[in-house]
């Protein structure tokens, strides 16, 4: 029978190993998924899948800064613990807070409340017919970049405006779930202005959002990764204004996106990061 210096000495070794070895599985994305956050722009957007997952409001929103309009929804499906969260509407103006701005600063109060695994922004966006997107047409956004940044100081200010990243890698659930992939381009305003124009062709875009590389940027900076899903709500190189086109579709592509969204999560459930 072993001393019980040895005993003890033997313990501590064993649960330092345990504890190594679970950090370099969360490293390494071998952990199951088990808590996500979901960022949407708008509550049509969020609606949907606060139904589908059976989502509980956060009513008394101690989570998140005293005075700011942001809404919680959560709750379990499938293993999960997930957290919908969207910006809420404008105190003065009572509009969903929309843009980049409110983007970034909901994705930074979320990831430092809820230590999520992954974060998944959904939501809708508008869709170039020259690089293939149609009305309802749902993608999953390879890379981001921004094209409302333009900072023409080379070699270094220039790129740092753009901002281009790429988002985190899924070939499994690409591929099971036939989803397109494309390359996503983000700005503040819904309209865009030859400027905008020139930058999200030097982008390469098929879609074009208010706050997918803002979120993105943030995930980034505090190592979480995260997925994007864009449904297209409007063809910006169509003969429709944008803003009309987006009004007549937007409920219709919601529930294209809720759909999409919910087969991701079903595909995720059970998995780890290394899975997808």
């Amino acid at each position: 029978m072993a001393p019980p210096e040895e005993t003890t000495a033997a313990h501590a070794a064993a649960e330092a190993a345990a504890i190594e070895e679970n950090l370099a599985a969360k490293t390494t994305g071998d952990q199951p998924i088990s808590t996500i956050v979901i960022v949407v722009a708008m509550q049509t957007e969020a609606l949907p899948l606060v139904a589908k997952f059976e989502l509980s409001e956060d009513l008394d929103r101690s989570v998140f800064p005293k005075g700011v309009p942001w809404v919680r929804y959560h709750g379990t499906y499938k293993g999960l613990h997930i957290n919908l969260v969207w910006p809420g509407k404008d105190a003065v103006l009572g509009v969903d807070s929309v843009g980049t701005v409110s983007a970034s600063l909901l994705t930074y109060a979320s990831i430092q409340a809820f230590k999520p695994d992954l974060i998944i922004n959904a939501g809708t966006a508008g869709g170039f017919q020259a690089k293939g997107a149609s009305i309802i047409d749902v993608y999953l956004a390879s890379d981001v970049a921004f094209h409302d940044r333009r900072i023409p100081i080379p070699v270094i200010f220039d790129l740092y405006g753009i901002g281009a990243r790429r988002t985190f890698s899924t070939p499994n659930l690409v591929k099971q779930l036939g989803i397109k992939v494309g390359k996503l381009s983000t700005g503040d305003s819904l309209d865009m202005c030859p400027q905008d124009e020139s930058s999200i062709t030097a982008n390469d875009a098929t879609l074009k959002d208010m706050e997918g590389a803002a979120v993105a940027y943030v995930a980034d900076l505090l190592s979480v990764p995260t997925i994007l899903i864009k449904a297209v709500t409007d063809i910006v190189d169509g003969p429709k204004p944008t803003a009309e086109e987006f009004m007549e579709n937007v409920v219709a592509v919601s529930a294209a996106l809720h759909y999409a969204v919910t087969e991701v999560v079903d595909f995720i459930s059970g998995k780890s990061l290394s899975d997808l």
